[in-house]
């Protein structure tokens, strides 16, 4: 009895001092890029694509972000792209910069690929094409009100629609009255099925029959979508505020604060045909219509780009058939560091300027 009192006394102790994270069995140490607080030497990239114009040659993360997905969603990330002029790595926030080149932001307020700062109002719960290429389909669905005494809608884009090969994929703010950024309020769905993603800072999906991935950016409500080959979105859902209310005199009711969305496309594969509302400014050649030097330069085209859905390409000027895409029509040559431009200056406060070509 003595002994085996003895050792139960043991046991305890052992228990009692375990290691509060071993999860009950070992196991792998989490990645570098999960763990907080700790410093890691910078993290690198070999370039192994043939294809790629840095085949072949090694990209080192600098000192001022080191690592490719930091532990902090705060932190900025180091970012390599195999196809970048100067086969160097650029720091960038993970979340959408509402400035930048191919940024979707506020009353929607687009930054196109030509560098010019537009408005496309759309109209209140009606859906269109932001980019129709042979191969992908991306649609936007618009929410908003008209206050009294105004004569068009404020709108904000709500919702995503993706199309590619035979796949479709959304994501969606939910309507909420009073906002909270510690409850998510994203909503996925899949070949049109609705998907849960685990919430938590660098959570991620990947489909099983495609190569699209989820990853969050943040606990909640911050998103990166990834389509290999053909597009990043970095997305972000946000309130109006009560101050953006009192300053654009929106009269937002007390029982819906319009949660949507800030994006920023990064586009890997367009094609020289490629249609949308933002897509037509990555044409070579276009000729921007908007005013320059006015407040809120205007780009129309409701009438070419409107869908019947969120996840429909009948748009007129859609092209969106991946049944039919050859590969013949030409790509385009994109620089992926172009997303870094900060589109406005302090005399223009973005107003139309060009930041490129």
């Amino acid at each position: 009895m003595f002994f085996l009192i003895i050792f139960l006394i043991s046991s305890l102790a052992q228990l009692t001092h375990a290691d509060p994270y071993s999860g009950g069995a070992p196991g792998a140490p989490p990645p570098p890029s999960a763990v907080a607080g700790k410093e890691f030497p910078p993290q690198t990239f070999f370039c192994n694509d043939p294809h790629s114009k840095c085949f072949g040659k090694n990209i080192n993360c600098p000192q001022q972000c080191p690592m490719l997905k930091p532990a902090s969603p705060k932190d900025k990330a180091c970012f390599i792209d195999c196809n970048s002029i100067k086969c160097e790595a650029i720091c960038m926030n993970r979340k959408p910069n509402c400035k930048g080149i191919g940024a979707a932001c506020y009353d929607p307020r687009f930054v196109g690929g030509d560098g010019v700062m537009f408005y496309f109002h759309g109209k209140t719960n009606e859906h269109f094409s932001l980019v129709s290429d042979s191969n992908l389909q991306i649609n936007a669905r618009f929410i908003g009100r008209r206050p009294q005494g105004r004569t068009r809608d404020n709108t904000w884009i709500q919702a995503l629609g993706f199309m590619f090969n035979s796949h479709t994929f959304s994501l969606a703010a939910k309507r909420v009255a009073q906002w909270d950024d510690q409850v998510d309020q994203l909503v996925f769905t899949y070949n049109n099925k609705p998907l849960a993603i685990e919430e938590g800072h660098l959570s991620t999906w990947a489909a099983s029959d495609s190569q699209l991935t989820v990853e969050r950016t943040a606990n909640c409500n911050s998103v990166i979508v990834k389509l290999p080959g053909f597009v990043e979105i970095s997305v972000n859902v946000v309130p109006v505020t009560k101050e953006d209310d009192r300053i654009h005199k929106y009269q937002i009711p007390s029982d819906d604060c319009f949660a949507h969305l800030e994006v920023q496309f990064k586009f890997l594969d367009l094609s020289e045909k490629v249609e949308g509302v933002l897509g037509q400014t990555y044409r070579p050649g276009f000729e921007n219509p908007v005013k320059r030097g006015v407040a809120m330069p205007i780009m129309g085209g409701e009438d070419k780009y409107k869908t019947s859905s969120l996840l429909s390409a009948d748009c007129k000027y859609c092209i969106f058939s991946p049944e039919n895409s050859d590969g013949s029509a030409n790509s385009l040559v994109l620089d992926p560091t172009m997303t870094t431009v900060d589109c406005t200056s302090r005399m223009s406060n973005g107003r139309g300027i060009v930041c490129r070509r």
